[in-house]
């Protein structure tokens, strides 16, 4: 039995369902479980989220042990569904401010996942699906946003920084190859998941700041299978992602691990996994090196052969675009800028901040062109370490709170 009630009358040894409310209000990462800490109780109270359904079967009733009258309450067997809210599109510069908040408590959501991993508890998928739902709704409102924020992490936090990138890659790439919006849920939390397997690797050498010695990155390159069995043992787990978690790493040459599968083996979702975690991982920060630029990224991967699928690739640059966000450009006048948004009509044709002239060698004061309205081109990407650039991210990134 299930009851709805306001959250002042909330007490330990109750079973929380779920909160009433938007997801980000939500105090928590995860719902279902009982309340056993009195710090818990004052961060719901303290949180916008009025109220709260609980499960009496599996713990305090309100009526029994509070003295509440019973009419106050409400009851059901099952929690009613609200309908989802249709995304309306949203600018970049607003949609920044909401990601940058689903980025930081993904990124929580993913360390406790991990965590719990490591612990022996099973996987349970339903307890990320909300998070996978904020990512999506993120996407589809602007997808270079929260994409482009999920790209910058820090060498300790790459692991779990990263599977929330890969969620919204996946989910972005989905849409682009016109998958049902089911699918393009499934592909989300294979993504969110597919690296759960680094859990079972230990952080020293996950960090590790020099290269790996063979046995190391043997030990590494058992993560795809470390994540199935964890997977396996969980409970709502999808065969697709159980399926991009073991095949992530495989190449449509057959060079690639742990089965050698190929073009004509691999699924069309792990084909979407191995380009949307090769991307993300050129891209970033690591231990051991700087991360690419997102365009020299693009460039780089395309002359890879062998590594991914054709039709997939061509399908992942149109949902980036040539020039993803945070490209370096120059541009034919001379000027340096970084890419802060897609154009709506070509992908040769962005938004660029513009911010450093090449002629005079100096800063300038930064300007938004919109290349789609103007008779600037791009004349192509360059090298901040050229021009001493040092963190061109500050021209896209901005406000972000």
């Amino acid at each position: 039995m299930l009851k709805k009630i306001p959250v002042e009358r909330l007490v330990l040894g109750m079973h929380l369902q779920a909160f009433c409310g938007a997801w980000l209000d939500h105090p928590f990462w995860r719902t279902k479980f009982v309340l056993t800490d009195p710090n818990d109780l004052i961060l719901i109270a303290e949180s916008p989220i009025k109220e709260v359904w609980i499960d009496v079967a599996k713990g305090i009733d309100i009526d029994v042990d509070t003295g509440e009258p019973a009419q106050e309450v409400v009851s059901a067997e099952v929690i009613p569904v609200e309908q989802p809210v249709v995304q309306e599109k949203a600018s970049f510069n607003d949609e920044i401010k909401r990601a940058s908040r689903i980025v930081a408590k993904g990124k929580e959501a993913v360390v406790s996942m991990f965590h719990e991993a490591r612990m022996g508890k099973a996987i349970e998928a339903e307890a990320v699906a909300p998070l996978v739902e904020e990512i999506s709704n993120s996407v589809m409102r602007n997808p270079g946003a929260l994409i482009s924020l999920a790209r910058l992490k820090t060498a300790d936090d790459y692991t779990f920084m990263h599977s929330v990138a890969v969620c919204a890659l996946m989910i972005a790439l989905g849409r682009q190859l016109d998958l049902d919006e089911l699918q393009i849920r499934e592909a989300g939390m294979a993504g969110l998941l597919h690296d759960l397997g680094k859990a079972m690797i230990p952080l020293e050498i996950l960090n590790k700041p020099g290269k790996l010695t063979d046995d190391e990155f043997d030990l590494v390159k058992t993560h795809p299978e470390e994540g199935y069995k964890l997977l396996l043992e969980g409970q709502g787990v999808s065969d697709i992602t159980k399926d991009v978690c073991l095949h992530h790493h495989e190449k449509i040459d057959g060079s690639g691990y742990p089965k050698g599968l190929n073009g004509e083996t691999m699924s069309l979702f792990a084909k979407m996994g191995a380009v949307c975690d090769v991307y993300d991982a050129v891209t970033s920060n690591r231990p051991y090196k700087a991360g690419w630029d997102p365009a020299e990224s693009i460039k780089r991967m395309a002359e890879w052969k062998g590594h991914f699928d054709p039709l997939v690739f061509q399908a992942f640059v149109k949902s980036l675009g040539i020039y993803p966000i945070g490209s370096l450009v120059k541009l034919a006048s001379g000027k340096l800028g970084v890419v802060i948004e897609q154009g709506e009509q070509s992908l040769l044709k962005p938004k660029v901040k513009v911010f450093f002239s090449t002629k005079s060698q100096a800063y300038i004061k930064p300007e938004v062109i919109d290349l789609a309205r103007s008779a600037e081109k791009i004349a192509g990407r360059e090298d901040a370490a050229k021009w001493g650039i040092k963190d061109i991210d500050q021209y896209w990134a901005g406000d972000k709170g």
